[in-house]
């Protein structure tokens, strides 16, 4: 199993883009601002923190978040850490620390919300008959294909 898996619940700190490859594949990108607040002993005043992680997502689930998220949104968000690296025109090198998405959805934590599974070329489960053939997943996911997503 891959060690690099992280979960974080955070806002989003603007609408979700939403862009697509050259050949036609979904990508969303969002920025989740992810709070840490705690208690210092010394002068018991309270500290925060705030850590920013890129977020990207691929494919269905892209255009899916693009569509149901937006700014402010608090979210869980599963996936793997990814280090981008550049260098500045002068010459500065900097980097981010992003995250892969694998898993998003809202935090119920002081919010509600609504589910509607979509509908797909070739899936009985969406069109409401409650059978399925593992979600109308396609190539490229990796979970066993007798998993149902819920």
């Amino acid at each position: 199993m891959n060690g690099n898996t992280v979960t974080v619940v955070g806002n989003i700190t603007d609408d979700p883009e939403l862009r697509f490859t050259a050949g036609g594949q979904a990508m969303a990108r969002f920025t989740l601002a992810v709070n840490r607040r705690w208690m210092d002993r010394t002068n018991n005043e309270w500290q925060e923190e705030t850590s920013f992680f890129d977020c990207t997502c691929w494919r269905e689930q892209a255009e899916n978040a693009a569509e149901s998220l937006k700014k402010g949104t608090r979210v869980l968000v599963s996936g793997r850490l990814r280090q981008r690296r550049w260098e500045t025109p002068e010459g500065d090198k900097r980097s981010m620390i992003g995250i892969e998405v694998d898993e998003v959805g809202p935090s119920l934590r002081w919010a509600t919300a609504s589910v509607e599974r979509n509908a797909r070329k070739g899936d009985e489960f969406a069109a409401g008959s409650g059978t399925g053939s593992g979600g109308g997943r396609g190539p490229g996911y990796d979970s066993p294909p007798d998993e149902e997503p819920f």
